[in-house]
């Protein structure tokens, strides 16, 4: 599309604080390949914190829970601008609603098979699906249409000192930290206090040390305390108690990380730190940490197989399952040997 740098693009992905994590890939190989672009990214207040990590880009928060006066704001602060490309990297019909008042020669989207809740409509320019099923590679296809090379997917993110500090006090010095982010914000999401607890005695006996982290959902509030409640000796409970960046820093200085399907898995990816997703609901070669996809635990084929009879590359990209009990098909056995596995492949020292 672009045989040279163009002078500015524009990003929309406004949430969640995974997929915006993916997409920094993107916007970084555009920076790489093109540095003198002025790039442009509008997401939401929560997401915001999160870019607060990467540098070279201007962000502008939308408040999605604002309404009309949301779009409105979001309009009066690009008033009289306009882009060389709009990247809609989300296909959630609020996102597309905010294109209407953002000016720019070429506005790319998914393609069909790929888009929802109408945002072809909104597009002039639709990127075609890469081979591979993440959503990272699908996002990285925006990059490859405007005319940056292929190339490996890569993050790099930064926090301050005093957010390095944070972490550092609430890790040990003297053993590996296993970080454990038990809940997501939907509750089906998530697996139980019973497995999490035998998985806590599981790393104790090996000679880790293990925090609880997580938002101050009250869902994951509460599932922090079953784990706790359970426990003779409890954990270090930060679930609540961080920013975005301070989680951040703390996913980089452990050296492992549990979690289901929420945002902290792909922090994990990005700072290189080894994460075992969790998985039942959405297919993890599609949404799981992007580098680390062999140490997922997965039970999402025998649950939609139990549900339609098929399986996933029988049905469509974007399949979820519907069972809000599935991820207790996960057994503790499963968890505590792809814990294993992570110490064989990776920290040897530490079996």
């Amino acid at each position: 599309m672009f045989t040279s740098a163009p002078s500015s693009l524009c990003v929309l992905r406004l949430s969640a604080i995974g997929d915006v994590c993916n997409t920094i890939a993107t916007i970084q190989a555009i920076q790489k390949y093109w540095p003198s672009t002025q790039i442009t990214w509008i997401t939401g207040k929560l997401e915001a914190q999160l870019l607060a990590a990467i540098d070279g880009v201007e962000v502008i928060v939308f408040d999605k829970k604002a309404g009309l006066d949301g779009y409105k704001s979001l309009w009066r602060q690009l008033k009289g601008r306009e882009f060389d490309a709009l990247l809609h990297m989300q296909y959630a019909i609020r996102a597309s609603v905010a294109t209407l008042g953002i000016k720019a020669k070429y506005k790319l989207g998914f393609s069909f098979d790929r888009s929802q809740d109408f945002q072809t409509l909104f597009t002039n320019v639709k990127v075609p699906s890469p081979q591979s099923l993440h959503v990272a590679d699908g996002l990285m296809a925006f990059a490859h249409q405007i005319g940056v090379p292929k190339a490996e997917l890569d993050w790099v993110l930064s926090y301050s000192d005093r957010d390095q500090a944070w972490a550092e006090s609430h890790i040990s010095r003297s053993k590996p930290n296993l970080l454990i982010v038990p809940g997501a914000s939907k509750a089906y999401k998530n697996w139980n206090a019973e497995g999490y607890v035998d998985v806590i005695h599981h790393a104790r006996a090996k000679g880790w040390n293990v925090i609880l982290a997580g938002s101050p959902a009250q869902v994951e509030l509460d599932l922090a305390e079953a784990i706790q409640s359970r426990l003779e000796e409890p954990c270090r409970n930060l679930v609540g108690q961080s920013s975005i960046l301070q989680m951040l820093a703390l996913i980089d200085k452990v050296e492992m990380v549990i979690a289901p399907d929420t945002g902290p898995a792909h922090m994990a990816n990005a700072m290189k730190t080894p994460i075992i997703g969790l998985y039942a609901h959405h297919n993890p070669l599609r949404v799981g940490p992007y580098r680390y996809l062999k140490y997922v635990v997965s039970v999402y084929e025998e649950t939609i197989f139990a549900e339609t009879g098929k399986n996933s590359h029988e049905l469509s990209w974007r399949t979820r399952a519907k069972d809000e009990t599935a991820m207790n098909r996960i057994t503790n056995t499963q968890v505590m040997s792809m814990f294993d596995q992570v110490l064989e492949d990776l920290y040897p020292q530490y079996q």
